[in-house]
Parts: C-alpha cells; structure tokens; sequence
C-alpha cells in the first residue's frame, strides 16, 4: 500500500475523489471537477443561487413545469406503470409541479431521484412526500449509469429527467458522449426530457453568475473550504478571488478560482503539496448554453429526436423532450 493509500485508509477519505483531486491539481490548467461543488455547505449556498434574483434559470424552469406538465402527462402511455427517473434531483422544489401534474392526470408512476449528494435526497424526499399525499417516492444515492443499467429491460415506460441544466455542466462534446449512453440505456417507448439553459444576452448570463450580492463567489470559494474540511488542505480562502466568463459565441460561462499570490498548498490527508504562480487559475465549472440549433445537433448526435422543446415567457430556458430515434438505431 502507497503512502497516499494508507493516509486514506487512515482518515476515511474516498480514494476514488482524492485521486481525481490529485490528478485535476497537477495538471496544466489546474481544475477541480464542479462534483465537489455540493456538500452539506455547497447544498445550503446554491439554494440561496436559486433564490437570487439575478439567477434566472430556476425559475425560468419552475415556470415551465408549472405551464407544460399537464402537457406533458400526455404523452404517457396509461396502461402501465410509469418510472419517473430523476438524475441529479436537487431538492424537489421544482419537480413537486410535474409530479402533482402528473397525480392529477391519473397516471400510476413511482417517483425515484438519483443524486450523489444523501443530504439533499433526505431534503427532496421530505419536501415531496409533504406536498403530494400518498406518493411512492425511492430516493437513490447512485452513480446514474449504475442504476439505470440495473433498470435496463424494464417493461415500464420510464420518463427519464435531467433538469436544471446539468447538462450544461459538460462541454458539449462530453454531453454528447454523456448523453449517447444515456440512449443506450432507454427503450424507443422511453421518454428523455433534458433541460437546457438558452443563449441569450451576455450580460444576463454574466449577472447571474457574478451576482452583487456575491452569493455564487461564496459558492465557488466553499470549493476550497472543502478541500480544508475533508482533505486537509489548508488553502487560504482569502488569497483567491471569484473569476466568472462567459463566451457569447461558443455558450460557455466558464468559473475560475484566480490565487492572488504565489503560494503553495499542502493537503495533508493525501500527503501532497502543489505550487500555484500569482496570477495562477483553477477551473471550476462550465455552464454551457444552448441555441435550438445547437441543441438540434446535440440530440441528433446522440440518437434522439426532438418531439417538443417547452420554452419560459422570457425564452431564456427549455425543458426538452426527446425519444430515441428509431430509424438511426
């Protein structure tokens, strides 16, 4: 056993993240995946992101749940059970209004989530379970391609979701290898409805990732706080700074954490160090943005076909719904 193994073993540290920490800290550009983003801490701070009035993509969203769900419940197949699958479920908050749509519409369905954070499945399944009566709820703290190959063959209709925009968490050339086996996993009778943040006005997109009230800078910062916590690094918070860009014309809003002094870092759990130069960034997050054409060819690549894209009044945010399509199988 290596020193970095046995270090591991000893506090209880996920071998499997702190190697990727390792491994995104070595590299030229430095990174460290947006997955860390969400502990108990990044869980509280991004509800407050939902709440900010700059940030516009959750209630661009709520909004279209709320005016298409009944639409939705349409296009389900009622004479079998139906398995409404969640990845990254979040908190419920904006699922409740398709779920009560759905209840409504008589349609028999067991609600699962899937997220890999258990604090916010334990949050999701207590607001769910609050607001719709007699609901059948099983809340999965899973890897997604695990689960979903378990439920492969499934002779239920499933409508599989992956709102937000997580999508936009990967380039989109990883969406598309993301995404091609996701329909590797579905049936032709399956449904996929994906959320996709909207190109729109730079300054938008810019403000609600840079808010004035620096909410979402506490959110990328926490990132480093947990490196504390867990990995005991001992970063100082107060040496960085919160660096937001978005590029209008390739959709990506890019986050950077830039280290305003030349410093070194130890992590003591994984007993390491690295130096970063003043000046020196660490890639955090991509949020991608999506025009209709954009999200044409997305969904044409990775073997869907567009059945309807519900947009929000502002036309800032879809919720799009897709089937694989047959004739390229």
């Amino acid at each position: 056993m290596n020193q970095l193994n046995e270090s591991l073993v000893e506090t209880q540290i996920d071998l499997q993240n702190a190697q990727e920490i390792k491994n995104g800290l070595s590299e030229i550009p430095k990174h460290i995946s947006s997955k860390f983003f969400y502990d108990e801490v990044g869980d509280e701070i991004f509800k407050e992101i939902m709440r900010c009035e700059h940030y516009y993509p959750t209630k661009a969203e709520e909004e279209i749940l709320i005016l298409y769900s009944q639409q939705l419940a349409k296009q389900i197949d009622k004479t079998k059970k139906l398995q409404i699958i969640e990845l990254g479920a979040g908190d419920g908050s904006k699922i409740i209004h398709l779920l009560k749509a759905f209840k409504e519409a008589n349609i028999d369905f067991i609600y699962q989530p899937i997220d890999i954070s258990q604090n916010i499945l334990d949050e999701l399944e207590k607001n769910v379970s609050s607001e719709i009566k007699d609901i059948e709820i099983k809340a999965i703290c899973s890897d997604y391609f695990d689960y979903l190959a378990q439920e492969q063959g499934s002779d239920e209709q499933k409508l599989l979701l992956f709102l937000g925009g997580n999508i936009g968490n990967m380039f989109p050339i990883e969406a598309a290898e993301f995404l091609e086996k996701i329909n590797s996993l579905l049936s032709p009778k399956d449904l996929f409805l994906v959320g996709l943040d909207l190109k729109k006005n730079p300054r938008i997109i810019q403000n609600a990732y840079n808010d004035p009230d620096g909410i979402t800078k506490r959110f990328n910062l926490n990132l480093l706080e947990r490196m504390n916590r867990e990995f005991g690094a001992d970063f100082n918070i107060q040496s960085f700074s919160h660096y937001p860009f978005y590029d209008p014309i390739s959709g990506s809003m890019k986050s950077y954490l830039i280290s305003e002094e030349k410093q070194i870092v130890t992590f003591k759990h994984l007993n390491w160090q690295f130096a970063l130069e003043k000046d020196e960034c660490i890639f955090t997050e991509v949020s991608q943005k999506y025009s209709f054409d954009d999200i044409e060819e997305l969904a044409s690549k990775s073997g869907f076909k567009i059945i309807n894209n519900f947009i929000d009044s502002e036309g800032y945010f879809t919720d799009s719904l897709w089937q694989k399509n047959s004739s390229k199988q």
